[in-house]
């Protein structure tokens, strides 16, 4: 096994901040095609992820890195060319050296399909443990998976006890103030977000029930027993913003205080009848043959330090999210859209 140096940049800040390991490759690309559409094809970024990545450190240096104009494609600017030519140079200095430097430690070289290994604290979902399940054999990486509420996860990765946190909030419905609580352990700069499914929450009921309750002032009404999910949840905190909307006061629902732990876990507490209603994935209503009334579709997200893009294990774990392993793991469960799973995104992309 051998070790070679290789260049890296940072600010020359107190504390320094690494530069984010796609920005350079990515600044080459638009030198080298003159459009940015063409660059990020070449780099496997979006258009939007790379757009954020300029706009995020154009701020941070204070200096245009691209000139944009309109059916004249891209070119670099002055401090974006600068960087690129530092870089080259420094590059080339390396590789004069590179013999000398290289560490040779006189082990046999490592399997290159060798399981890769992620921590990931996450909010329950029916994919996810199947993706898990699957990755191992086929794609070479154990996920070291522990399902919690969103919350819970997202404080997990801040405090640096997960590599991944996985979270989900609903599409497009959010005021800012309400997705405070997940932006909140997450900093613009340090971390990036990973699509991964679209997914459909809604009631769950016994197949006698499901045509007279839409909302939650029907289960009200109608006096039927509630299971809850537990405080801190994703799903939880959506239930409490419904019931809010609605003016009511939960209360009011017989069984509020009657909390489980994962969708599964509600799904068959409806099925066995301890409870009349439940809220949850469509998915796990379909499992256990209840009925299933639909209220909001969310998106489920990694969240990520931007540092990890490049490691093995995430690279692995992007490969199994952008390909067929996903959408095999997703199988025949109804309620999931796979579309835009693997995009990285800026933090202020949520929920959007």
């Amino acid at each position: 096994m051998r070790l070679v140096p290789t260049v890296a940049w940072r600010s020359a800040t107190d504390p320094a901040q690494e530069l984010d390991a796609r920005l350079i490759p990515l600044l080459e690309a638009i030198g080298a095609t003159g459009t940015l559409a063409r660059a990020v094809q070449a780099c496997k970024l979006s258009y939007r992820a790379a757009w954020g990545l300029l706009r995020e450190y154009e701020n941070e240096l204070g200096a245009a890195l691209v000139d944009l104009e309109r059916g004249r494609g891209a070119r670099l600017a002055p401090a974006g060319a600068k960087i690129v030519a530092a870089h080259r140079a420094a590059v080339r200095r390396l590789e004069r050296f590179r013999p000398a430097l290289t560490i040779d430690l006189g082990l046999a070289p490592a399997d290159r399909r060798k399981t890769e290994r992620l921590s990931v604290a996450a909010s329950h979902d029916l994919v996810l443990a199947a993706l898990r399940d699957a990755l191992p054999e086929a794609a070479g990486l154990a996920l070291d998976l522990a399902f919690m509420g969103s919350l819970h996860a997202l404080d997990q990765f801040a405090a640096g006890r997960s590599e991944l946190a996985g979270f989900h909030v609903p599409i497009g419905l959010s005021p800012a103030g309400e997705l405070a609580p997940f932006r909140r352990p997450l900093r613009g700069r340090r971390d990036r977000l990973i699509r991964f499914v679209d997914r459909d929450q809604g009631f769950m009921l016994a197949r006698g029930n499901s045509g007279r309750v839409r909302t939650f002032r029907d289960v009200v009404r109608r006096g039927l027993r509630f299971v809850n999910r537990q405080r801190g949840s994703g799903t939880r905190l959506l239930i409490d913003r419904l019931i809010a909307e609605e003016g009511l006061d939960g209360a009011s629902l017989i069984g509020f205080s009657h909390e489980e732990f994962t969708h599964a876990a509600v799904a068959a507490t409806v099925a066995s009848n301890a409870a009349d209603v439940g809220f949850g994935l469509r998915a796990a209503a379909a499992e256990y043959g209840l009925a299933f009334v639909p209220r909001v579709r969310e998106r489920y997200y990694f969240a990520a330090r931007s540092w990890m893009l490049g490691t093995p294990a995430l690279a692995r774990l992007l490969d199994a999210l952008r390909g067929p392993l996903l959408a095999r793991a997703a199988g025949s469960l109804p309620g999931y859209r796979l579309e835009g799973a693997g995009e990285i995104v800026a933090v202020d992309a949520l929920g959007s």
